[in-house]
């Protein structure tokens, strides 16, 4: 690792499992409100700085990678000019990145708050701040309910014969000092550590599935420090591939104890679905 190393000893949100067979409380998403009471429980770890050694991790054999690349938008406050210049640029990134011949991106989440945003009540989307929960943005199960979310049936089932992701394209949109991304190495973390979840939108029913951690001294938790603007993580969701070491990766912020009064932390993600 690199000689400027800021380790942390800090915490990361595991899901406690009753072990009676229940399945995890669902998150709510309302119009305005998103509504999370799953238990979790606070559990210590270390989260290596990889600062100086960035690339010793690739997305297929750990799940994430870091990756310098400015772009062209600075702010992320106008929802129709992210869509559609910085959809772009992220798709462009992941093709270069990754060889995929086709890069769909298909969502983003723009986060400006603190990191207790969930317990704001009423109009807490807009107060939308970063997830201290360990998380898969998609179960193998939702990954497919995306995928014909986005897709028609008849194209989905097509693109399904070959291999295709969900990866995340991670920046910060100020350098993160509070609340950073950590990411769990992904071949540090057993099958039996995942538990599907459920994200319901109220308005409509729509369900979606995510992965929620289980709590295992085994896993490897890594982050950069003062992560700046032109720099981005990229963050494997789902692989298709059952031969890759790394087909999911766990993520979530820290908390780092030497930043607790630093602003908040300002990031965008967007998430895209990768064919070859």
């Amino acid at each position: 690792m690199g000689t400027e190393q800021h380790n942390l000893t800090t915490t990361v949100n595991y899901y406690l499992d009753p072990e009676d067979g229940s399945l995890p409380t669902p998150v709510y998403v309302g119009s305005t409100q998103v509504t999370n009471e799953r238990l979790m429980i606070p559990t210590a770890v270390i989260v290596t700085d990889v600062t100086g050694a960035e690339g010793s991790f690739t997305l297929d054999s750990h799940g994430f990678a870091f990756h310098t690349h400015a772009s062209n938008e600075k702010e992320f406050h106008d929802e129709k000019l992210l869509r559609a210049e910085y959809y772009p640029e992220c798709e462009e990134l992941l093709r270069s990145f990754t060889g995929a011949s086709r890069v769909v991106a298909f969502d983003h989440k723009v986060r400006r708050g603190p990191a207790h945003w969930h317990k704001l009540g009423e109009n807490n989307s807009a107060s939308r701040g970063p997830l201290r929960n360990a998380h898969v943005d998609q179960s193998y199960d939702g990954a497919l309910i995306r995928l014909r979310e986005v897709f028609s049936a008849g194209e989905a089932e097509e693109l399904q014969k070959r291999r295709w992701q969900i990866i995340n394209v991670w920046r910060p949109i100020r350098t993160i000092r509070k609340d950073p991304l950590a990411v769990a190495d992904a071949t540090s973390v057993a099958e039996r550590d995942l538990v599907a979840a459920s994200i319901i939108y109220a308005s409509c029913g729509r369900r979606v599935e995510s992965w929620t951690v289980k709590a295992n001294p085994e896993h490897r938790w890594y982050f950069k420090y003062a992560m700046r603007p032109d720099e981005v993580a990229l963050i494997k969701c789902f692989d298709s591939d059952e031969a890759v070491p790394a087909r999911r990766v766990p993520h979530c912020a820290v908390e780092d104890p030497d930043e607790r009064e630093a602003e908040w932390r300002q990031s965008v993600e967007v998430r895209c679905m990768l064919f070859y």
